[in-house]
């Protein structure tokens, strides 16, 4: 490792630390459902809202009326913005005159933004309306992320009630979730992103003078470029919730490797910690809320610990030379950010160490932003992100997500260790018993089954490997790539797939929405399970769940069940490509 990249990464989760402790303090008020100080405006319109939809949408919800409501709203939000894009072409904002999108790429693109997964098989200044941009796009970036947030706050109450039907109200933490949490730290942040030159305007496009015009030949004339059209729109918005809310898409088609999106270190340092922010902070929320700080800390542990060597593994990837490209001279950059290494796909402007970094944060959580092309990755450089979403998007993971599913991961850590010892599996005063296991199988299998049968359902059809550029052990890792971020609701590509097809569009949404509520649901359901049942005091014989030994205990489990089933497939994609790199 470089002096570069140890002080990048501690400063980085030092800064990340800093800011998410008292944010978890502040989530934990809003999960309270109380007053939240210094947003009296925000109470305004909370206040509001709940006298227009009526008494029911304060009303406790059990686990299965919590799962109704939120499977209802995000398919109407997925028909809304399916139909925003089939009509785009006769709406307002769209000075570009934007076609209307078509039906397979409009139905993946909507699926994808309502799964939180965010995964664009277009090109969003060449697609995208500005209305649909800012209307559905943007407006699904907040809803579902919280979502994510509301399910982890049912989860919670779980854990913490005293016997209890309800696990709150879905429309309650929706609200609550966007107004306090995610509006005003998108703000603060589109703001500062705005100052640091990020585009926020309603123009469509500039048309900028060349210091140099170009000369070109159409067919047999020659013709001559003074100006170049550059695009334009409200870009700093919706990169703030894109960040904050863990979503991932682009305005541009390059997403946060284009200056406009992304224009120096600072904001990428920004955007970094802006990703990991509130799945960071969550961790808090949840020790406060149970009332026991030290069950947030070793969660959070346990998080960073898994976290911190997957960067070292990602950046000592990239940092090896290319030995198909060394001979040519062309991987050897000399600049104050790096000197060689593997530089192929990556901004100059964020050398190794921070695309590195980059790569490894925003597949850690469930994001999908990405500042360097993930194809252009060493094998085990590009096989890191791949297997930190293959562990279930949990080391961090999403917005609520992240955290949900790493205690789902806690739980069958308890289950294990009470086997081994022969008593009844606790945790946190609720016994662990044979529904918790059944739905905590389904949330742990449900993706694994998605990825490898999608997977194995592209390779196997003329229709799947057509879009393979290339061929053999890297054009497996992309389709094995592609699946893996689909449904595990990352939505970063390897980026060498060509997946805007009827095919792609419609097996990668299948994977997104299934990837997300074939999850949800069951975590719901142990949500209310485990409410219905008495907290138990702790006794002599519970096992501790707040120390190192419980850490480490929890990171075994989640890299044994987590990855254990994607070896083989890593094994003819990834692994097989470096060996063949490395073997001559």
């Amino acid at each position: 490792m470089t002096t570069e990249f140890i002080v990048l990464l501690a400063v980085f989760l030092l800064v990340l630390l800093a800011l998410a402790w008292p944010l978890g303090r502040f989530i934990a008020r809003v999960a309270a459902e109380g007053t939240v100080p210094g947003l009296g405006w925000a109470a305004g319109i909370e206040r509001a809202l709940y006298r227009l939809a009526g008494p029911a949408a304060t009303a406790g919800q059990d686990w299965k009326a919590y799962a109704l409501a939120l499977i209802a709203f995000n398919a109407v939000g997925a028909l809304f913005v399916y139909g925003l894009q089939r009509v785009q072409a006769w709406l307002p904002l769209n000075p570009e005159g934007m076609a209307n999108v078509s039906p397979d790429s409009s139905f993946n693109t909507a699926i994808s933004f309502v799964a939180n997964t965010n995964w664009q098989g277009y090109s969003g200044e060449q697609t995208m309306s500005i209305l649909t941009q800012m209307v559905g796009l943007a407006g699904q970036n907040f809803f579902s992320a919280a979502t994510g947030i509301a399910v982890v706050f049912a989860l919670i109450r779980g854990f913490a009630a005293r016997s209890s039907s309800a696990i709150g109200n879905f429309w309650v933490d929706l609200t609550r979730s966007t107004l306090y949490v995610l509006l005003p730290l998108s703000v603060i942040l589109a703001v500062f992103l705005a100052g640091q030159g990020v585009v926020q305007n309603l123009s469509a496009h500039v048309d900028a003078r060349l210091l140099e015009p170009v000369t070109y030949t159409v067919e047999t004339n020659e013709a001559r470029a003074e100006t170049q059209v550059i695009p334009m729109g409200p870009v700093a918005s919706q990169e703030a919730i894109k960040m904050l809310g863990t979503n991932g898409g682009g305005y541009f088609n390059a997403n946060s490797a284009h200056p406009f999106e992304n224009p120096n270190a600072l904001t990428n340092f920004a955007q970094m910690i802006a990703i990991l922010l509130i799945p960071a902070a969550l961790c808090f929320t949840f020790g406060h809320m149970v009332g026991d700080i030290r069950q947030g800390w070793a969660v959070l542990g346990t998080m960073t610990l898994l976290f911190v060597i997957a960067a070292i593994a990602a950046f000592a990837a990239e940092q090896q030379a290319n030995p198909l490209l060394t001979p040519l001279g062309v991987d050897q950059v000399a600049s104050s950010l790096q000197a060689g290494g593997n530089m192929e796909g990556k901004e100059t402007r964020f050398g190794i160490a921070a695309s590195s970094l980059f790569a490894v944060v925003t597949t850690a959580a469930s994001c999908g932003a990405v500042n360097a092309m993930h194809d252009s990755f060493m094998p085990l450089g590009g096989m890191v992100p791949m297997v930190l979403m293959q562990f279930g998007e949990v080391i961090f993971g999403g917005v609520g997500s992240g955290l949900y599913g790493m205690l789902v991961f806690a739980i069958l850590a308890v289950f294990i260790a009470g086997l081994m010892i022969g008593r009844t599996p606790e945790y946190l005063g609720k016994k662990i018993q044979a529904y918790e296991m059944k739905m905590a199988a389904l949330v742990i299998l449900v993706t694994p089954c998605l990825v490898l049968l999608g997977t194995a359902l592209a390779v196997t059809s003329a229709t799947g490997t057509v879009g393979v550029s290339n061929p053999g052990a890297h054009g497996f890792s992309e389709i094995l790539y592609a699946l893996t971020s689909a449904a595990n609701n990352n939505g970063s590509a390897f980026a060498g797939l060509s997946a805007n097809t009827p095919f792609y569009n419609t097996l990668l949404g299948v994977a997104m929405w299934f990837g997300r509520f074939a999850v949800i649901v069951p975590v719901l359901a142990i949500a209310g399970s485990l409410a219905a049942r008495q907290r138990l005091p702790a006794t002599p014989g519970t096992l501790p769940t707040h120390g190192p030994m419980f850490v480490g205990m929890l990171a075994v489990v989640v890299v044994l069940v987590g990855v254990l089933n994607y070896v083989p497939a890593l094994a003819l994609g990834p692994v097989v490509e470096h060996l063949q790199l490395f073997g001559e």
